[in-house]
C-alpha cells in the first residue's frame, strides 16, 4: 500500500512539473531548394548532406531532409508579360517559351508540370497544370499584347495555386519592365512567393542594345524577386539569348538540392520573417537558396498570414481597365 502510494505522489508531482514546464517546439518543416556553383562558375549535384550547413536567425540546424533534385517533380507556373510594350516582342518571347515547356516535359520526371499565365492590365490563367506542351502552346498562340502590367497579381495567384503542389514549385516570370496597375504590393507578393516555398526565376527582356527607356525599378524588383526566394535574373535580347536563358534555367532545375530542418532552438524577434543561411564548405562554392521564411515570432507580434492575399483571387484578377486620356475627356472626366 505504501509503495503503491509512494508511485501515486510520483506520478502526481511529474504531472504538475510537467503542466509547469512548457517547451516551445515548431514542427513545421522549413523546405529550402538550393544550387550550388564550384569555384569556376559551374553547377554542381554531386554535394552530401554533410557538405551544407543551415542556420535558423543565426542557430544551427540539423538537417533533416536531404534530397538530390534530379527526380523530385517539378511544378513550373509560366508568367507571361504580355502588356502594350511588348507586342513587338510577343511573338518571339512566345516562340521560346514554347521550346522551354516542350523541353521541361521532354525530360526530367513524368510528373513534372507546368501552367501559363499572362499579365497586363489584368492576370489571367491561360493553362492550368498540364503535361501537354500543345496545351500551353495553344493558349500562347492567342495572348495579344494590351496596356497596363500587373506583375505583382501574377505573382500572387501564381504562387497561390502552385502552394500545395508536390515537390518543387518554381515561378519564371517573362517580362519587359516594372508594374504599373497591381492592387498588391511588392512586398504581399514575395511574402506569398515565400509562403508556397517557390522559387522565382525573372527574364527581363531587354528588346535593345543600349540602356535608354529601361525600368530600373522594374530591374531592382525583378533581381529582388530572385535574390529572396533563391532564382536568379536573366536579361536576355529576343531570338537565340532569350532561349539560352531557358536552357539555364533547366540546368538549373535539373541540378538541385532540397534541404529540409525542423526549427530548433532558433531565436525569436519581433519580426515574423526568419533569415536563413545555406553555406557549403568548400573554398569558393556559392549557394543560391531562399533568404528566409515566415514562422513564429516573439508574442505580441503580427501573426503570419493564412493565404497569400486577403481578398478572392480566382481564375483571373481583372482591376478596372485603365481608360485613355481622350475617352476620359469625352466622357466629361
Amino acid at each position: 500500500m505504501k509503495k503503491l502510494r509512494a508511485l501515486f505522489l510520483i506520478s502526481a508531482a511529474a504531472c504538475l512539473f510537467a503542466q509547469e514546464t512548457t517547451i516551445r517546439v515548431d514542427v513545421r518543416l522549413v523546405r529550402i531548394i538550393a544550387t550550388v556553383k564550384d569555384a569556376g562558375g559551374q553547377l554542381t549535384g554531386q554535394l552530401d548532406k554533410s557538405n551544407f550547413t543551415v542556420t535558423d536567425n543565426g542557430a544551427p540546424q540539423e538537417i533533416a531532409v536531404f534530397e538530390r533534385q534530379t527526380e523530385t517533380p517539378l511544378s513550373v507556373a509560366i508568367l507571361i508579360d504580355n502588356s502594350g510594350s511588348t507586342a513587338k516582342e510577343l511573338k518571339y518571347e512566345v516562340d521560346s517559351v514554347n521550346r522551354f515547356a516542350r523541353a521541361l516535359m521532354r525530360e526530367g520526371n513524368p510528373r513534372d508540370a507546368a501552367a501559363l499565365y499572362s499579365f497586363n492590365w489584368e492576370v489571367v490563367k491561360q493553362q492550368g497544370f498540364t503535361r501537354s506542351p500543345a496545351s500551353i502552346d495553344h493558349a500562347l498562340r492567342l495572348l495579344r499584347g494590351e496596356a497596363g502590367t500587373s506583375l505583382y497579381d501574377a505573382v500572387m495567384l501564381a504562387s497561390r495555386d502552385i502552394q500545395d503542389r508536390e515537390g518543387r514549385k518554381v515561378l519564371v516570370v517573362v517580362t519587359d519592365g516594372g508594374d504599373t496597375v497591381s492592387r498588391a504590393g511588392f512586398d504581399r507578393a514575395v511574402e506569398a512567393a515565400q509562403l508556397a516555398d517557390a522559387v522565382i526565376y525573372p527574364i527581363l527582356v531587354v528588346p535593345i542594345t543600349n540602356d535608354a527607356g529601361r525600368n530600373v525599378g522594374g530591374e531592382n524588383a525583378l533581381t529582388t524577386f530572385a535574390e529572396r526566394t533563391g532564382g536568379r535574373v536573366f536579361a536576355p535580347t529576343i531570338g537565340a539569348a532569350m532561349d539560352q536563358a531557358f536552357d539555364q534555367i533547366l540546368r538549373d532545375l535539373r541540378t538541385q538540392y532540397l534541404i529540409g530542418f525542423y526549427p530548433h532552438g532558433v531565436p525569436l524577434t519581433k519580426d515574423r520573417f526568419h533569415r536563413l543561411g545555406v553555406t557549403v564548405g568548400r573554398f569558393g562554392y556559392t549557394v543560391s537558396a531562399r533568404s528566409g521564411y515566415y514562422g513564429e515570432a516573439q508574442e505580441n507580434s503580427p501573426a503570419p498570414a493564412s493565404a497569400p492575399d486577403s481578398r478572392t483571387i480566382d481564375e483571373t484578377v481583372r482591376p478596372k481597365k485603365p481608360v485613355p486620356p481622350a475617352a476620359k475627356k469625352g466622357r466629361g472626366f
